[in-house]
């Protein structure tokens, strides 16, 4: 699926500028309230007329300004999954989820009911009404539903943004295998970074209404805190491991990269298994020699390719594991006192106990 957009839309005061292009089958649209994020969804879903440029999805123009094309929205082929899940209250969960599929052309349908209900384990449900349900099973159910039309995409506008933690986690697993089993493209709407560092094959960052960064997931996201003003903890590091032994005895795993081995809290998936993980910034030390006696269990060979810092205190250090990139948020003091730039060999240090289980997930299905 190729995702052609370049539309520039006025809200009042607040103008939308974006111009991007992606072929990703988890298109994350990243950034905080207010960035132009769900504004930019409702434009490619057909909710709302873009007053300049085109809107090309797969070949088809869905929206074209100046030549005149508008494709309304249930027109469009597109699955919409909203922040609650909408689902009618005077229906059955079986009904609902066949809901959108009548307005499929019977030539068109693809989706398979029964393969729909398995895949999101939503069987033991379908006699319910929605009134019957936990916030979790009806987000599945919003996601079924959207699935059953056949559609050529689906947007989902921060669909865990309304649950808790437990909910998300509940959630999160369904959504991975739609991007990994289905085929089906996806845009996703979220200002959450473990959400899009876990999910996410292309990541386009919005900040004041324009697009400020895009591109693979691993290569935006070390870059989130310049892209999107005002936040200093969003960089991170995507790093893929291969699953050596689930659990060695302590609560850990042991991963391996090219590079060396990783030791995180343990992680629930066989030897060999593809695991991505985030790595945050502000959880990644350097030192310019291998350090002895610490209590941390990942000491990492590194070489440092670029020192970025402005007028604080802060300063981030890229840094090339075998191939990997990883960011070190440090002090500009350390920097000086270390004679920290690129081109140095050092050593990059974390400690397993500072990864978050959420950043720790089955990596995306090769294509």
């Amino acid at each position: 699926m190729t995702l052609e957009v370049d539309i520039v839309h006025r809200l009042g005061a607040f103008r939308l500028e974006a111009r991007f292009e992606s072929d990703g089958r988890l298109v994350a649209l990243f950034g905080h309230s207010g960035s132009g994020k769900t504004s930019l969804i409702n434009l490619i879903g057909g909710l709302a007329r873009p007053d300049e440029g085109r809107i090309v999805v797969d070949g088809r123009v869905l929206a074209d300004v100046e030549a005149g094309i508008f494709v309304p929205a249930h027109k469009r082929r597109i699955g919409y999954v909203f922040q609650d899940a909408r689902l009618f209250p005077h229906l059955t969960v079986s009904q609902n989820l066949r809901y959108g599929r009548f307005f499929t052309p019977v030539a068109e349908r693809y989706a398979d009911f029964d393969a729909v209900v398995g895949l999101l384990g939503v069987k033991h449900l379908l006699d319910r009404r929605p009134g019957l349900l936990s916030g979790g099973e009806k987000q599945r159910v919003a996601i079924g539903r959207a699935l059953i039309a056949s559609p050529r995409l689906i947007l989902m506008d921060e669909p865990l943004a309304s649950l808790d933690e437990a909910r998300k986690a509940e959630i999160l697993p369904f959504i991975e295998r739609l991007r990994d089993e289905t085929g089906i493209p996806m845009v996703y709407v979220s200002h959450s970074v473990a959400e899009v560092a876990r999910l996410a094959t292309h990541v386009v960052a919005l900040s004041g209404g324009r697009v400020a960064a895009r591109g693979p997931a691993g290569s935006v996201l070390p870059r989130l805190d310049r892209a999107v003003a005002g936040d200093r903890d969003e960089a991170s590091a995507l790093i893929e491991l291969e699953m050596v032994a689930p659990d060695d005895g302590y609560g850990l795993s042991l991963l391996r990269s090219a590079a060396g081995e990783w030791r995180l809290p343990r992680v629930d998936a066989p030897a060999g298994a593809r695991l991505r993980v985030r790595v945050r910034a502000r959880d990644v030390m350097v030192a310019t020699h291998r350090p002895q006696g610490i209590s941390a269990l990942n000491v990492l060979g590194a070489r440092i390719t670029a020192v970025a810092s402005d007028d604080g205190p802060q300063a981030l250090v890229r840094l090339d594991h075998g191939g990997d990139e990883l960011v070190a948020r440090v002090t500009r003091r350390s920097v000086e006192a270390l004679a920290l730039s690129p081109g140095r060999e050092v050593f990059a240090v974390v400690k397993a106990v500072t990864f978050d289980p959420a950043g720790t997930a089955a990596a995306p299905a090769a294509r």
